[in-house]
């Protein structure tokens, strides 16, 4: 596979654009697949690494929905849920007996979004950890703080939102 072109979030546009990507995403906790897609969205914002939305379908283990939410400026009020890992997983059927760690709040979704993310409706989308996300199988690091979801990959160039000294931007 060539190189992918650098991607610098400061020649991302504000407000951010939403735009179908052909991208292999896969969530994984101890290597078993939880989510799987080449078809999904990315949102691209100023100063902000690529945030993915998978398609519902493309989750395979059950979410519960949380009672916690949050206001986007520009996609709404985002919905949030819950998922129970597994101590120990050796294939998808040991998400669905409900024993494990309950993980709260770190995947979200936007049941109303706002008319420019309509096609974002009830997609799903998860901070990079505490399970492994990819990226055309590259794993990704999370967006620096624990306020935003992007996802970081090798093509990202120069600094990201999130961290100490970047709240204001």
């Amino acid at each position: 596979m060539p190189p992918k072109a650098p991607l610098n979030p400061f020649t991302f546009p504000r407000p951010p654009l939403l735009e179908r990507t052909p991208r292999h995403l896969q969530v994984k906790w101890q290597d078993i697949v939880i989510a799987d897609t080449k078809d999904a969205f990315w949102v691209l914002e100023t100063t902000h690494p690529p945030t993915y939305y998978l398609p519902p379908s493309s989750i395979l283990a059950p979410l519960a929905k949380s009672s916690h939410s949050s206001f986007c400026e520009w996609k709404g009020r985002a919905t949030y849920w819950d998922i129970i890992l597994p101590r120990k997983a050796s294939s998808i059927e040991d998400f669905k007996d409900g024993r494990g760690e309950k993980i709260r709040n770190r995947i979200w979704s936007y049941e109303d979004p706002t008319d420019g993310f309509r096609p974002i409706k009830d997609y799903v989308s998860f901070y990079a950890g505490p399970w492994d996300c990819y990226v055309d199988g590259e794993l990704v690091k999370p967006q620096p703080g624990d306020f935003y979801g992007g996802w970081v990959t090798s093509e990202i160039v120069g600094q990201v939102k999130g961290g100490p000294g970047t709240w204001g931007w």
